[in-house]
């Protein structure tokens, strides 16, 4: 069985412009490269900006499962002293209603915040006007049927959440957490911390993993000779050289000897070839081949 892997499956980075949803350049996309096969390994609201890592082919879209889990990089305005319904500048919005000798919140106040209460393992409450599935119906529309919709509380983990400017009303955080972190709710939830409301008003994602937006490109500006290869994306994952017969045994279903980590790739004259997994027994199968 021959395996080829050409530049036509890979990921692209781009740099998605506030406005448009992850969608609408996943469309805009599949028309300039004629290439219906796209994905992405994870969504960003129309009014954020930043990085949107999009798989390009179908061998691509097989391993954006090996992603789920990546950790992302955030660059997060927050605006003290109003709280939005949505966490964000959506709105609608509220002024906070200050106790009598809280004051506006000092640089030192922030930093400790952060490092007591927003740092490491985290609980936090989605925003209603997420995507969520409540009941196998996302709270969003929920919310704007008008029912009522109870969060459920989840643990997050943040890395880093530092300082990068600050001169009251407006914060600019730098923050590094796990997959699934509502930035939105970070603010909001800052804001009840520090006793003086928040809202997050302006969000643009420069890390998913090791990509960076600095190496991506605008929608208009996507072309084939920017689509970074499997054999680049999977180098770093955890591997397993395969012989030609291994190869043939696991695309026939055939477990082959041997043990392996979670998210392995098997590769085949310096090609990604499979994603390979424990079989129940022990050995080694191929989940999926490429």
């Amino acid at each position: 069985m021959l395996y080829s892997c050409s530049m036509r499956h890979g990921f692209l980075l781009i740099d998605k412009p506030v406005g448009p949803t992850s969608h609408d350049i996943v469309y805009r996309v599949r028309k300039t490269l004629s290439e219906r096969k796209i994905g992405h390994l994870g969504t960003l609201d129309p009014a954020a900006s930043g990085l949107l890592v999009l798989a390009v082919g179908a061998k691509a879209l097989k391993v954006v499962e090996l992603f789920t889990d990546i950790s992302k990089e955030y660059v997060a305005d927050v605006t003290f002293g109003t709280v939005s319904v949505t966490y964000d500048r959506e709105g609608p919005f509220q002024e906070f209603e200050r106790r009598p000798g809280i004051k506006d919140p000092a640089d030192i106040d922030i930093q400790e915040t952060i490092r007591n209460r927003f740092l490491g393992v985290v609980s936090q409450v989605p925003p209603t006007t997420s995507a969520i599935k409540i009941g196998g119906e996302r709270a969003y529309r929920k919310m704007r049927q008008g029912r009522d919709v109870e969060m459920p509380t989840r643990e997050v983990d943040i890395d880093y959440c530092d300082m990068m400017s600050y001169s009251y009303p407006n914060l600019q955080l730098k923050v590094g957490c796990s997959s699934g972190t509502y930035i939105r709710s970070l603010a909001h939830d800052l804001g009840q911390s520090l006793r003086c409301g928040a809202y997050l008003s302006g969000l643009r994602r420069t890390m998913v993993g090791d990509f960076s937006v600095d190496n991506a490109s605008v929608p208009d500006d996507a072309v084939w000779g920017k689509v970074l290869p499997l054999k680049e994306v999977l180098a770093y994952m955890p591997k397993i050289e395969l012989t030609k017969d291994n190869f043939e045994d696991l695309t026939h279903g055939r477990i082959i000897e041997g043990s392996c980590k979670k998210n392995t790739v098997g590769w085949l004259d310096g090609l990604p070839v499979a994603l390979l997994e424990r079989g129940k027994e022990g050995g080694i199968k191929a989940r999926k081949v490429l």
